[in-house]
């Protein structure tokens, strides 16, 4: 029975012609019975398959709906969990089989088969949580992802109100902010005296002409030059 159940997930690669095709799978219950595994035991889905061969490769892209029967961790009873699944593969010709990552595999060039089955089922055990929950607790659960997810929404918010208290205290100058200016410069000149230095010059500077200013003649040598000249 085993043997004749996983053969519906048969492909003969080796007649095909290089271009897509599209293949269409369903299992059961029966279908996870036949695999050793004790994860998933009853189920159903739908799986499309397109192969896309070339010279040198057969890329192949899953998509698979259903749902498997799972048992709660928390009150023991029994729950469909749905899956819903799209994983790229790629099959790259060699001289030899090796797994290389998840998603790229060496096959012999002279591969008759490949049987997708354990594939399908790789790609749904993937889905199933480490915690299984009834959907009636989903809600009440805390996880980790939910407490950073909240914590990091609180993060942002108060990044923008302290972004925003930021901006407020800018030298933000109100209109009685730039009379008080005005007046306190007025009364500053007013207060200082003396002009210094300045840059204005006088009319008669501007017309090129030039002041001479004559210090006054002392009385004595005022009078010893009028004996010299007698």
């Amino acid at each position: 029975m085993k043997k004749s159940v996983l053969n519906n997930y048969k492909i003969d690669i080796f007649r095909l012609e290089n271009k897509q095709y599209v293949h269409e799978f369903e299992g059961s219950d029966d279908f996870f019975e036949v695999l050793d595994q004790e994860l998933i035991t009853k189920g159903n889905f739908k799986a499309n398959v397109v192969l896309n061969k070339n010279e040198t490769m057969i890329q192949m892209m899953y998509n698979i709906t259903g749902s498997v029967e799972l048992t709660c961790d928390r009150s023991l009873d029994l729950f469909d969990f749905p899956v819903n699944i799209t994983q790229k593969m790629i099959l790259k010709f060699s001289d030899h089989n090796e797994e290389i990552t998840e998603e790229l595999i060496l096959i012999d060039r002279n591969t008759q088969y490949i049987n997708v089955a354990q594939d399908i089922f790789d790609f749904i055990g993937l889905q199933i949580p480490i915690k299984k929950l009834h959907p009636r607790f989903v809600k009440d659960e805390v996880t980790y992802e939910s407490l950073m997810k909240k914590f990091e929404d609180e993060y942002d918010e108060e990044d923008i109100d302290e972004d925003d208290l930021e901006d407020d205290d800018e030298f933000n100058f109100s209109d009685d902010d730039d009379d008080n200016f005005e007046m306190n410069s007025e009364d500053e000149l007013e207060d200082e005296g003396e002009i210094v230095y300045s840059t204005i010059k006088s009319e008669s500077q501007d017309d090129g002409e030039t002041i001479e200013t004559k210090k006054p003649i002392d009385p004595r040598w005022e009078a010893l030059m009028k004996l010299n000249k007698n």
